[in-house]
């Protein structure tokens, strides 16, 4: 073992484990190296998150990738690999693996001299095996054929031949850093593609992959923006059923008393719990919509568009198509947020009135023990006139049974009046004795 190839292996053993995936990385999906004349066919595969979910969305995306492999007898990626490239002899593949889809690239060298109507006649889509794509039936969210040509044909010819190529009215069209022409329409044709067009007028190497790769992408992340303008559109009316709901209970809070709390405060959860549930469901796409949009208009901006006269650029047909859809989809998710945050503050609202109510109820019940409390010092204060005459009749019943035994001993008393007088003095002694006893009772007690 040489010196050199141990100081290298000591070397590795110093690094974070993480050093290398992590470097590799932001290499991990190069552009396509490509050179006027290419045919390009592009698919973007978007499996439901429901079916399958969403933890198996990878493998769900290898399984489609495998499939092809096996009908070429090529060897397939690792199962963790979220980039492929491979050339299958007729045409070239470039698979990536994203968070919620996969594109498939198809690319093959166009004939010198051919023009673009018979070139989009002879895409590599003709080399893919017809039995894998009946297989992709329902997950096919973007397709499109991209043609890169050189700028080597009369200029009004050229522009006469372009509008043919497209069924729509609204063509769009720029300079891409002045290095190359790019049109489009964005609309799907009779065959099933959209369809670009890529004039190389003096690209330089690895130049006209990226622009092409760049366009594909913002075809790509359009249609995934996209996603959230349906969901936008069937969440409306239930917001607006909602909303009719909290103004009619809002109403109610207002003029009915307190008998009818309870109820209000079911429906205003009731209310709260459907809006979340609706929160819930559209959080993920909104959120996706707007990080998809912003990577489209990312994407435009490197094309640094140059007008061509006469033709809106990708930036204002954008702008213009669009923005709206992602505004709607913004304004959505802000009228979610908003309509929550009012019927928390009426819950807080009704929650406060029933809570005022209920300390209403509580001094009532104070006051009603108040009373209970008097009552019972009135009855308190008539047991102890009561007792102070059964204390003093058997206290006065023993101070006769004293006088007589006195005079059965010969004393000189008479039992009767001695019982008479002591009378005013056994009752004054008895009321104040428990008069002391409840102080002292009183006294302890605080």
């Amino acid at each position: 073992m040489s010196l050199a190839y141990r100081a290298n292996a000591d070397f590795a053993k110093l690094n974070h484990p993480l050093r290398v995936p992590l470097s590799a990385e932001i290499h991990s999906r190069p552009f396509l190296q490509l050179q006027a004349p290419e045919s390009l066919t592009h698919f973007a595969l978007y499996l439901q998150q429901d079916q399958p979910s969403r933890q198996n969305h990878r493998s769900s995306q290898h399984q489609i990738l495998a499939q092809l492999c096996m009908h070429y007898g090529v060897a397939t990626p690792h199962p963790q690999a979220r980039y492929f490239f491979h050339d299958f002899g007729r045409f070239r593949l470039k698979w990536e693996c994203h968070t919620e889809f996969a594109t498939y690239t198809f690319v093959e060298r166009g004939e010198p001299g051919l023009d673009c109507a018979a070139s989009f006649d002879r895409m590599p889509l003709q080399h893919v095996p017809q039995e894998w794509l009946a297989g992709l039936n329902g997950k096919i969210i973007v397709a499109a054929h991209v043609l890169l040509c050189k700028a080597d044909a009369d200029e009004a010819s050229f522009a006469q031949g372009i509008r043919d190529l497209f069924q729509g009215k609204s063509l769009v069209g720029s300079s891409a850093g002045g290095n190359a022409e790019v049109w489009t329409d964005f609309l799907i044709q009779p065959d099933g593609f959209s369809r670009f067009v890529v004039r190389d007028q003096r690209l330089r190497e690895f130049q006209s992959g990226r622009l092409v790769g760049r366009l594909l992408e913002i075809e790509t992340y359009r249609m995934m923006a996209l996603l959230g303008l349906p969901q936008a559109e069937a969440t409306q009316p239930d917001l607006n059923s909602i909303e009719s709901e909290l103004a009619t209970l809002t109403a109610k809070l207002v003029k009915e008393d307190g008998n009818a709390d309870q109820d209000l405060l079911n429906q205003i959860t009731a209310l709260a719990a459907r809006v979340e549930k609706i929160s819930v469901s559209n959080s993920y796409r909104f959120a996706a919509s707007q990080a998809y949009f912003n990577l489209v208009q990312s994407r435009i901006q490197e094309l640094r568009e140059v007008r061509i006269e006469g033709t809106p650029t990708l930036a204002e047909f954008m702008g213009r198509r669009l923005a709206p859809a992602m505004n709607t989809c913004v304004s959505v998710a802000r009228r979610q947020e908003t309509l929550a945050q009012r019927i928390g503050r009426s819950n807080d609202l009704l929650r406060t009135r029933v809570g005022i109510e209920q300390e209403k109820q509580n001094r009532l019940i104070l006051q009603s023990l108040d009373a209970r409390a008097a009552q019972q010092l009135r009855l308190q204060q008539a047991v102890e006139g009561l007792s102070v005459a059964a204390i003093s009749y058997y206290t006065l019943g023993l101070v006769g049974y004293v006088g007589k035994a006195m005079k059965a001993g010969s004393v000189p008393v008479n039992p009767d009046l001695m019982t008479g007088l002591a009378v005013p003095v056994v009752i004054g002694g008895v009321w104040l004795g428990l008069r002391r006893l409840h102080h002292q009772l009183a006294g302890a007690k605080h």
